[in-house]
Order: C-alpha cells, then sequence, then structure tokens
C-alpha cells in the first residue's frame, strides 16, 4: 500500500505563454518520489472543489498571464486551502494572481522582471521549516519582482540580490488553516537541477502538506 500523500501539478502542455510544464514536470515527480505521488495536469477542471479535495497539496505552475480561472475554480481553490489545503507556487505559477480573491490569498502581486542573470540567494528565517538547513547559493534565474498586499501577513523566507537590494523570493504564511509557500525560482528545466533549490522545494512541499 502506497502511503504516501498526493500533490496535484497543474501547469500548461498545450498554450503555455512563457513555461512550458514539459520537462519541469518530471523534475519536481522525482523531487518529491519519496513522499508525494505528483499527479500532473493542465485541466483547470482539477481545481473544482469536488477533485481537489483528494490532495495534500496543489503545486501551480501554470502559466496563463492572459486568462482567469473561472469563478467556479477559484472558489474550489479557496475553499481547498482555507479547509487545511497546501498550495505551493513555482515561479510563474503565481499567473494565478489574475483572479484579485487568489491574488489576495497568495499575499503578493508579479509585477515584472529584469533580464535572466545570475542571482545570489540568501536565507532571511533559518528556522522555519522551509528553509532549515539551507544555506546561501547562486543560480541563475528570472528576477521576478513583486508588489505585496497591505493586508497580507506572510514571511519572507528567502531574498536574492538585485542592483535596488534585497527583493523576496521565497515566502510562507497560513490561510485560514491552510498553508501557502511561494518560490521565485523555477524558470525552465534547469532551474530544477540545482541541489539546494530542490531541497528548499522537497522542504516547500512537505510544509505545505504538513509533514512537518
Amino acid at each position: 500500500m502506497d502511503h504516501r500523500k498526493k500533490a496535484l501539478l497543474l501547469g500548461d502542455y498545450t498554450h503555455p505563454d512563457w513555461h512550458p510544464l514539459q520537462g519541469v514536470d518530471a523534475e519536481i515527480s522525482r523531487i518529491f518520489h519519496d513522499t508525494m505521488t505528483v499527479q500532473c495536469s493542465e485541466n483547470r477542471n482539477m481545481l473544482l472543489q469536488e477533485n481537489i479535495t483528494g490532495f495534500d497539496v496543489c503545486i501551480s505552475y501554470m502559466d496563463d498571464w492572459k486568462g482567469k480561472v473561472s469563478p467556479q475554480q477559484t472558489a474550489g481553490l479557496l475553499s481547498y486551502v482555507s479547509n487545511g489545503g497546501g498550495l505551493v507556487i513555482i515561479h510563474n505559477g503565481i499567473s494565478l494572481q489574475n483572479r484579485y480573491e487568489l491574488k489576495q490569498m497568495i499575499g503578493a502581486k508579479f509585477l515584472h522582471h529584469p533580464a535572466y542573470a545570475p542571482l545570489e540567494f540568501t536565507v532571511t528565517a533559518e528556522s522555519h521549516p522551509v528553509t532549515e538547513g539551507i544555506s546561501s547559493f547562486t543560480m541563475e534565474e528570472e528576477p521576478y519582482q513583486f508588489e505585496f498586499g497591505s493586508f497580507a501577513e506572510t514571511k519572507i523566507l528567502l531574498e536574492y540580490q538585485s542592483e535596488d537590494g534585497p527583493k523576496p523570493a521565497v515566502w510562507a504564511h497560513r490561510y485560514g488553516v491552510g498553508r501557502i509557500v511561494y518560490l521565485m525560482p523555477g524558470h525552465h528545466v534547469p532551474s530544477f537541477a540545482h541541489e539546494t533549490y530542490r531541497k528548499l522545494l522537497l522542504q516547500a512541499g512537505k510544509w505545505a502538506a504538513r509533514y512537518v
């Protein structure tokens, strides 16, 4: 009997704007192999309450910056998280922000990004389960920049250095009785080959899914 928890990975195979799920799905499945089974899909109806309820964590790699999930899909995800589900958002997965309700739940919105470049990442909350045992590291990435909501109660766990000073790269908070983590790195398949980032993503998923 498989005692691993269940993760739902949502992204875009057919019409991604910039970040296809192909290849990334295999890397994420390998990262979580020992702790969770990962079901990969581009079907937004998986967010409906009757479909998402069976999962311990939802991972968003959705890359639809022009569209929106439906009101029913939005309600399903909001209910899922507020009632104890986990939500891990990777890089472009923050495109969920096109629904204002989801933007509020995430705690911030994507604004823009300078060019892809080597970035230096520094842990700002060493005692949090997501960043425990993580040292500073460097990797090439798209340096997303964000605006945080005035009502957001979130904790910045990791920052990267920009020309304008440190910028948030990973944050986490609770929403109702659910848990949310956002991770800025994850532009393409090579991002998921970085050993420190793999460990960070694994710990984010385990925290969101209540392993810790």
